[in-house]
């Protein structure tokens, strides 16, 4: 069930850098915070259109939490704040000018199949993990 303390994380299973990032949310999310959807799945799809988002480029991470849709640089300090001690320190970076964090979000996410490569499909949750994706 998801809560006003969890929530959904929509990702590009795709990239390689995206499924390091879920995989690092799994194991510094001792609470089971939140679940998880590639933005490609029939699920991910329908995730965005109930929350208005049509025609989605899915070149953003997408936080769902409390039927607020948040992306990019927001979306990741949002996660991240929620993650265990030492990691959650870095919601610190909310303080940096949105310009400044987005811009920073947009040029990794540009080059993040040349740096981090790209699978040739979504990732498959091992058994372990699977009651973590939708």
């Amino acid at each position: 069930m998801i809560n006003e303390q969890s929530g959904i994380i929509l990702f590009d299973g795709y990239c390689n850098l995206c499924n390091g990032f879920v995989r690092f949310i799994i194991r510094h999310d001792p609470k089971a915070l939140f679940k998880f959807a590639s933005l490609h799945s029939e699920k991910g799809r329908t995730l965005l259109e109930e929350h208005g988002i049509k025609d989605y480029s899915g070149n953003s991470i997408v936080y769902i939490q409390s039927e607020k849709c948040y992306f990019k640089s927001k979306a990741v300090l949002l996660i991240i704040r929620k993650l265990n001690y030492p990691f959650k320190l870095l919601y610190f970076g909310i303080i940096l000018p949105h310009f400044l964090s987005d811009g920073i979000y947009n040029l990794v996410a540009k080059y993040r199949y040349h740096l981090f490569g790209r699978k040739d499909q979504c990732m498959i949750p091992e058994e372990s993990i699977l009651n973590r994706f939708l």
